[in-house]
């Protein structure tokens, strides 16, 4: 592998807070986390991919074509084995285009009405570009979908989703406990210990 030097600024394609948030805490002091405001792009970057991979891709080729900043993104899939992998790559607009996290939960658990298997996996996949190369990382956690919102802490679909091991929802954890094994979390640690080991400085 070429040695790669690691700049400790780098850009978050995102505009979504709470995704900020969690991975500054996730990564800490050490890094270095811009957002896609904090270099004055405001507007959505298309996401038109079929796979977690190929959106991830999409958005940190976005920003590194137009400012050539070292950069990551991420997409986040929500898969549900009694509807078939759904929704997938389209869990932030489940229930439709420019709707709320309540909207998607909602006709989540719509589908799932009646249904007795519950299981469902996070899943988040990171895409870095660094010096022009792309990497990737991903991670997994598994569960289920309970038939009602708990919690008020967390984002998404974390109000019905318990990990398997634990009774309570992401939305009911503290942040630490979540980011601990979260789905979000376990990529962006591999994301971390990759940028440690090839830029120990």
């Amino acid at each position: 592998m070429p040695k790669i030097f690691w700049m400790k600024k780098i850009v978050f394609a995102t505009g979504n807070n709470n995704k900020l948030e969690e991975v500054r805490k996730i990564l800490g002091a050490r890094f270095e986390i811009v957002s896609l405001k904090d270099i004055d792009v405001h507007e959505d970057i298309p996401e038109t991919g079929v796979t977690l991979e190929e959106n991830a891709s999409l958005k940190s080729h976005y920003v590194f074509d137009r400012f050539q900043m070292d950069c990551f993104a991420d997409d986040t899939g929500l898969e549900v084995d009694a509807l078939n992998g759904a929704p997938g790559v389209y869990s932030a607009r489940y229930a439709g285009e420019h709707v709320t996290y309540d909207d998607n939960v909602y006709k989540l658990l719509s589908e799932l009405n009646g249904v007795k298997n519950r299981a469902a996996h996070f899943r988040t996949v990171i895409s870095l570009l660094l010096d022009g190369e792309e990497y990737f990382f991903d991670g997994t956690v598994e569960g289920h979908i309970i038939d009602h919102k708990r919690g008020s802490g967390g984002f998404g679909y974390d109000p019905v989703f318990v990990p398997d091991g634990f009774d309570k929802t992401f939305s009911e954890m503290a942040p630490e406990t979540k980011n601990a094994i979260s789905h979000r979390g376990r990529a962006i640690r591999k994301f971390a210990e990759f940028l440690r080991s090839n830029y120990p400085g």
